[in-house]
């Protein structure tokens, strides 16, 4: 099939190149220059594990295609993908204005039948909104709008696209569905469900999911505070409620909270939707609140602990919302550095793969190391705000050369507690008791 996507940012790079895999012919649209010309020239601007191979392989077999210009891009494609930015307005809501300004520029440029897929995380009633914006130059012959929610996770969504656990299809037209069905037939071999559904539903499922999600981790946040206040290991607490099938082991893990790019925004655009319909979601607006006050938590220890921050150096190890990503989108490490940076901390960091994006928002008011151990020279204490790999089994002798004292506090619970008692390491982390 012929397919265009609109918006190469993180969700359009990594549905075209995967649909480019499958042997369809992909023509990626952006309207930024540069990322552009650097795509053609085969340079991936994004960092996903297992990207970069089918990016390279799709282009060198000319099925993956970039260009800026829109009406090109989409001239021959059957389907056409909507993956632009969503970002939160002031108050909370989706703001839709890159997705109805691209419909409105296609409504003057389509001239046969097209199937319009919102693959952006949208609001109820963003399908509506798009044929609308259609609409005003176009017969409703030519086109059908459809609701195709992404449910990828960073740092695994190549195999999240390539072998999903379920596609979600939001239309009621017999003609979207069944050009959906047959592009997506290739990802399910395995027997995994399209689920077909109208357009409302569709986009709700989207929010609904990542909102439960995000409930899980605030909930757990709140049991490991309330094992600090009982003396009780949240680890334990974790396994025993993880055990039971209906609830699952995932999403259990205490820590500071979470970030990136659709989580925090999407629990507030659901939130937003409740309140402009007259329904008071009082389970979102806890889940929110408890995340804050999570995210600041090691950055609010460290402060009890030193009281002052003159003189004193932090290390964080980790700066990214989570591993094997470069995303540093409302990720805890931001809300621990603009703290620490207002009580007059010293700040050294590294991060395998998020430092590029770091030094872009805060240039040289920290300092970035080139690995673990130089961030760690001269440091008063290591916080620990993301669970990369390399950061799970360190050299604590060498650790314990070239810190100034050996305090650890970490948001991620990486280590044993009896290990960080017997090596002789201050250590703070979350829900557990601590080793002073």
């Amino acid at each position: 099939m012929k397919i265009s996507v609109v918006g190469s940012g993180y969700v359009g790079l990594v549905a075209g190149t995967c649909f480019a895999e499958t042997g369809n012919h992909v023509v990626c649209v952006d309207i930024n220059e540069e990322k552009v010309r650097q795509m053609q020239n085969g340079q991936i601007p994004i960092y996903e594990p297992g990207l970069e191979t089918l990016f390279e392989r799709n282009i060198k077999q000319n099925r993956l295609t970039f260009t800026t210009d829109l009406k090109e891009g989409i001239q021959d494609a059957e389907i056409i993908f909507l993956a632009l930015p969503t970002p939160p307005d002031e108050d909370g809501s989706a703001d839709l204005k890159y997705i109805l300004g691209v419909a409105e520029q296609l409504s003057t440029m389509i001239q046969d039948y097209k199937v319009i897929v919102d693959k952006s995380t949208v609001p109820v009633g963003t399908a509506e909104k798009v044929a609308d914006a259609l609409s005003k130059n176009l017969s409703k012959e030519l086109y059908d709008v459809v609701s195709n929610p992404e449910f990828l996770r960073e740092g695994v969504a190549v195999q999240d696209f390539m072998k999903p656990e379920r596609v979600i299809i939001g239309t009621r037209s017999d003609k979207a569905r069944e050009k959906m069905r047959r592009l997506y037939e290739p990802f399910v071999r395995q027997g995994n469900p399209i689920i077909f559904m109208d357009e409302r539903s569709a986009e709700l499922t989207k929010y609904a999911a990542n909102s439960f999600l995000a409930t899980k981790i605030s909930f757990m946040n709140e049991i490991a505070n309330l094992c600090e206040k009982v003396d009780a290991d949240v680890d334990y607490v974790r396994r025993g409620m993880g055990t039971d099938s209906r609830i699952g082991k995932r999403f259990l893990f205490p820590g500071v909270g979470y970030g990136g790019s659709c989580f925090p925004k999407d629990v507030q655009a659901l939130y937003k939707t409740s309140q402009e319909n007259e329904y008071s979601f009082q389970i979102l607006k806890s889940v929110m609140e408890v995340n804050h006050i999570q995210k600041l938590k090691i950055a609010d220890r460290i402060v009890d602990y030193f009281k002052e921050g003159k003189d004193k150096t932090i290390t964080l190890w980790g700066l990214s919302f989570k591993p094997n990503t470069d995303d540093i989108r409302e990720a805890p490490a931001l809300y621990t550095i603009d703290k620490l940076l207002e009580h007059g901390f010293s700040i050294k960091a590294y991060d395998p793969e998020a430092m590029e994006n770091i030094k872009a928002k805060y240039g040289d008011k920290i300092e970035l190391a080139d690995n673990t151990y130089d961030a760690l020279q001269d440091a008063d204490a290591l916080a620990i705000m993301t669970e990369w790999n390399v950061f799970r089994t360190p050299d604590f002798s060498m650790m314990e050369k070239i810190m100034k004292n050996k305090i650890i506090f970490d948001g991620r619970n990486l280590y044993d507690l009896d290990q960080m008692n017997n090596l002789g390491f201050e250590y703070y982390s979350i829900g557990r008791r601590s080793i002073k």
